[in-house]
């Protein structure tokens, strides 16, 4: 499922227009990126919990060229799952 897909399903089952539904998917959407902008979680209880990792910078190479660059220290988001979607997928 995708975010259009997501969207679909919300305009449908909650009798939404598409704007409507695209609101409000984009404003959790944007909720959440802010939380972990400002170095929150997100957990949503029997799904999972998003968080931010930072790692440090590193010295890389080129696959290609075989040449030596510095990769700078960079955020990325983490996911970690929770226990109620295990079990539902375990089923």
């Amino acid at each position: 499922m995708n975010k259009s897909d997501l969207i679909a399903a919300l305009a449908a089952k909650e009798n939404l227009t598409e704007k409507q539904a695209t609101d409000t998917i984009n404003l959790i959407f944007n909720g959440f990126t802010d939380a972990l902008k400002k170095g929150g979680r997100n957990e949503i209880r029997g799904f999972g919990s998003f968080s931010v990792r930072q790692y440090d910078g590193y010295t890389g190479r080129n696959p290609k060229t075989g040449a030596k660059t510095d990769v700078g220290a960079k955020k990325l988001p983490f996911f970690k799952v929770g226990k109620g979607l295990k079990a539902r997928l375990n089923d």
